[in-house]
């Protein structure tokens, strides 16, 4: 059967016991046997129901019954010292009885009321039914005592069954807000980075424009400074670093209007875990890769989505890249997919040094990045193709033990 915790500020758990005590010593004060056993158990009564809110062992199913019946037995043994059915404390009997409506389902609840009126009716076994005339009730007043039990009992657990439902809908709605403030932070997070992305991409393609043409320029001229020196070693080897050096620059000036331009999608169904295959195997491919191992988690639900399968195979390649480049030699980076609540999932998995907190924001912003030798545009561009999807990308990282990069795409 289950059991309902709860829990309480140990400001208010220190409270209510100080008034349980003030309860219980009440009724010592006021009963008419003052003697040792009946403030023991009157004393054991309250140590149980001070105890039951504050230790682990009554948290549990079998310590809720434990404390229950506990109470039950110390209740059944003071009416029966104290007089047992001519005995004023009969109401001890609601103790055990609410405190099962208020920690435990209903058919417990039911149990314990019903052992609670048994154990009352006990009584009659002791004495001579035909003498009752000499104690304080008659058999409808029996009768009525006992009524009361069931009645508090089943009331009890009604407001109790209600408030658990009411707490309960307290909390979802505590975690619909959360994970609404989450998104929103979020949502705000890609804005600013949508805001920056947009006024850089408008200055990149400016630039890129006019330095396109003054280096095809130098380039031409390089070209043809090579073929009138012909012969002469020295100007053949710095025409050659010109050439070299304008189209390394040419390269860069292309992956900045790849950047700022519109992509020129063409999606179409896709399996993308085909995608993501190819994308390893150029992984694979490329001369110099770092010595790390790739591990496939692909889920097989995952269907089809709308998507250009070679930008998409870019995204995969570079992100496989920047986590192998962050992992130690002879590490594993783990792709992963699964279908999430009307999107696809992929997250690539590295256990490398993680991104430090302060950097987490920025990865994906334009020339931004701790490499040496990098430009800072390769999670720019990752970021901007996942965008003209229609979807997202998010990075949780913690320094010292890697990053996970999640990219959804609407399925």
């Amino acid at each position: 059967m289950s059991v309902v915790r709860t829990y309480l500020n140990p400001a208010s758990m220190g409270g209510m016991a100080l008034v349980w005590i003030f309860l219980y010593a009440a009724l010592a004060l006021a009963s008419p046997v003052q003697d040792a056993p009946s403030l023991t158990m009157l004393a054991g009564l309250g140590a149980i129901q001070v105890l039951q809110s504050r230790v682990d062992l009554f948290q549990t199913t079998r310590g809720t019954w434990l404390a229950v019946l506990t109470k039950l037995l110390l209740s059944y043994l003071f009416i029966g010292y104290t007089d047992a059915l001519n005995s004023s404390f009969y109401p001890i009997l609601l103790v055990p009885v609410v405190s099962a409506a208020t920690t435990m389902n209903g058919w417990a609840t039911a149990s314990v009321t019903v052992l609670a009126i048994a154990s009352y009716l006990s009584f009659l076994l002791f004495l001579n039914l035909e003498d009752l005339n000499r104690y304080l009730f008659n058999w409808n007043e029996l009768f009525v005592r006992m009524g009361f039990l069931p009645i508090v009992g089943l009331l009890t657990f009604q407001l109790a069954r209600a408030n658990r439902v009411e707490a309960k809908n307290y909390q979802a709605v505590a975690e619909d807000l959360a994970r609404a403030n989450q998104e929103l932070v979020e949502a705000e997070a890609a804005m600013r980075r949508s805001e920056r992305l947009a006024a850089l991409g408008q200055l990149t393609a400016g630039l890129a424009h006019e330095l396109r043409n003054p280096l095809g320029t130098i380039r031409a001229s390089a070209e043809m400074l090579r073929k009138v020196s012909a012969g002469d070693a020295v100007s053949a080897e710095m025409t050659s670093f010109i050439t070299t050096e304008v189209d390394r620059a040419n390269s860069l000036v292309t992956r900045f209007l790849e950047f700022a331009r519109p992509l020129p999608l063409k999606p179409a169904p896709t399996d993308i875990h085909e995608v993501m295959d190819r994308a390893v195997a150029q992984f694979e491919r490329t001369p110099g890769h770092p010595d790390v191992s790739v591990y496939k988690n692909y889920d097989p639900a995952v269907p089809a989505i709308s998507l250009d399968s070679e930008w998409m195979e870019r995204v995969f390649f570079n992100l496989l890249t920047n986590a192998a480049e962050a992992s130690p030699t002879g590490a594993t980076v783990t792709i992963k997919t699964r279908p999430i609540e009307g999107f696809v999932e992929v997250s690539v998995i590295d256990r490398g040094s993680g991104i430090a907190p302060e950097h987490r924001e920025s990865v994906f912003n334009p020339f931004f990045t701790t490499k040496p030798s990098g430009v800072g545009l390769g999670l720019a561009i990752v970021s901007k193709i996942v965008d003209e999807h229609g979807g997202q990308i998010l990075v949780d990282s913690e320094p010292g033990k890697g990053s996970v990069f999640r990219v959804l795409l609407p399925a």
